[in-house]
């Protein structure tokens, strides 16, 4: 009697533990607005750590990819600016390829891209890359299928053998939520200084966000993988995004900082001395209008 007793009551807290209601998500306060001039210190800090990952890039001869993929205006521009304006073009190299030509159209998939990869002291950031074959051209329908699937397949290796062979792959995708994308697209429309950025091509993706979700959910499911993992950046907060981007890049790459002696400017020669004024009446002078 007792055991049927004991029995009823644990049926009974089976059943009240599979019925009790969840608890409410709790939604996160939003973060207090970041001042600029915090923004500006903060940025500054980490720029100057961007140039002691150049020196060490330089030293070391290391060869760092860093992909930039997300979907319109999730700020992907922005960040690659932050991350290139204080370093040498010369070692940090930013690669945006335009759409195939008829002679690229000839070429494998992935040779225009392999072109553009680094030599032995360089970054070099994709604005976009290899992964549009997984985003717009599945989406927009610019590209077969069986091809597309063919690609997801295919790539996990193939990013395998770029990390074999020693180069460092950093892939980053930044993810803007649905009412912030409405308002910089508005933005865009309103704004002469960024309509540029407003394709056609950005009007007709716009109507399939859910479409790119799921090419999106594909993409990672299919291509993160041990030696080349997606990461993820939310990008809501741009300035946030920025430094969040930044800093995490900085915390993938083992470098250190390289001592250096400081340089002492040489006295200038005066030999060939001579007095080298502008002659006005051989040039014109940019009028000083500010």
């Amino acid at each position: 009697m007792n055991v049927q007793k004991h029995d009823n009551f644990r049926q009974a807290a089976s059943d009240k533990k599979r019925t009790k209601p969840r608890a409410p998500h709790r939604v996160k306060p939003p973060k207090e607005k970041l001042g600029r001039k915090d923004y500006e210190a903060e940025l500054e800090r980490l720029q100057v750590e961007l140039c002691h990952l150049q020196d060490w890039v330089r030293e070391t001869k290391a060869r760092v990819i860093i992909v930039c993929e997300g979907r319109d205006t999730a700020g992907k521009g922005g960040l690659i600016r932050r991350l290139t304006e204080r370093v040498s073009p010369r070692t940090f190299r930013v690669v945006a390829l335009s759409a195939q030509g008829e002679n690229e159209r000839k070429k494998l998939f992935l040779q225009r891209y392999i072109e553009q990869f680094p030599v032995e002291g360089e970054v070099v950031i994709f604005d976009r890359s290899w992964y549009n074959r997984a985003g717009v051209e599945r989406v927009m329908g610019f590209t077969p299928k069986k091809d597309v699937e063919k690609f997801l397949r295919n790539v996990p290796e193939f990013e395998q053998w770029l990390v074999d062979g020693g180069i460092r792959l950093i892939k980053l995708w930044l993810e803007v939520g649905k009412k912030e994308q409405d308002r910089r697209l508005e933005a865009r429309i309103d704004d002469p200084a960024k309509q540029w950025k407003l394709s056609p091509m950005d009007l007709k993706s716009y109507t399939r966000w859910y479409d790119y979700s799921r090419a999106r959910d594909a993409m990672f499911e299919a291509t993160s993988s041990k030696a080349a993992p997606w990461h993820v950046l939310r990008s809501d907060d741009k300035k946030r995004a920025r430094l969040n981007g930044i800093k995490y890049i900085l915390s993938l790459i083992p470098y250190e900082r390289i001592k250096r002696d400081k340089p002492e400017l040489p006295k200038r020669s005066k030999k060939h001395q001579y007095d080298d004024r502008l002659d006005t009446s051989k040039v014109k002078i940019v009028p000083e209008v500010y």
